[in-house]
């Protein structure tokens, strides 16, 4: 039994909460339901492969996708690169992430985002198309990231993905775990 079955009678939280300006737009985005968070497991890659973990908008889905913070955390023992792309085609075969949840667990029932958070490992070649928006390096046992407060933003079919490889030391295993944080807004159009 989950925790919204398990309570919902004890609970009763509506959420008539407008924005107002002194409250952050992360927190107005978190009381609506509409601010996720998810990491994957350790990937594993090096070798001669690479790995990638990223954030896909489905052309379907009706929102844009605003990416508030990415974390990739060098697990391992080789310095790493993490190339970030916009709007890739990454290779490989995906696997969902599903250590995803909202930031607001008060709701009931919960919410489950529109944006579909995918990884790969023993992947041969970078993403294809797309840009590289900009590369990131991370020393052995470190971790690399930002805050980015929502000023990315993904239309349906569009996606933010971290490609990782350990080009200073092709040779050797490396391992690393992506976080992501973000929010998404209805189209209304």
């Amino acid at each position: 039994m989950d925790f919204c079955n398990k309570f919902q009678s004890s609970i009763n939280l509506p959420n008539p909460i407008t924005q107002v300006a002194s409250m952050s737009y992360d927190l107005y985005q978190s009381i609506q339901g509409n601010f996720f968070l998810g990491s994957t497991d350790e990937l594993i890659f090096g070798n001669g492969t690479r790995a990638w973990a990223g954030l896909f908008n489905p052309f379907n889905s009706n929102v844009n996708f605003f990416v508030y913070s990415w974390e990739v955390a060098n697990t391992g023992d080789s310095p790493i690169r993490a190339q970030i792309w916009f709007n890739s085609y990454p290779t490989g075969q995906p696997m969902r992430v599903l250590t995803v949840a909202p930031g607001n667990t008060a709701l009931c029932p919960l919410p489950k985002p529109k944006v579909k958070f995918l990884q790969a490992t023993n992947v041969t070649s970078e993403p294809e198309d797309g840009v590289k928006a900009f590369v990131r390096r991370a020393q052995a046992n470190t971790t690399v990231g930002d805050v980015e407060f929502g000023k990315f933003i993904f239309a349906p079919g569009g996606s933010f993905l971290i490609d990782l490889s350990n080009p200073e030391a092709p040779n050797e295993p490396a391992k690393a775990i992506v976080s992501y944080t973000w929010f998404e807004e209805k189209i209304n159009c």
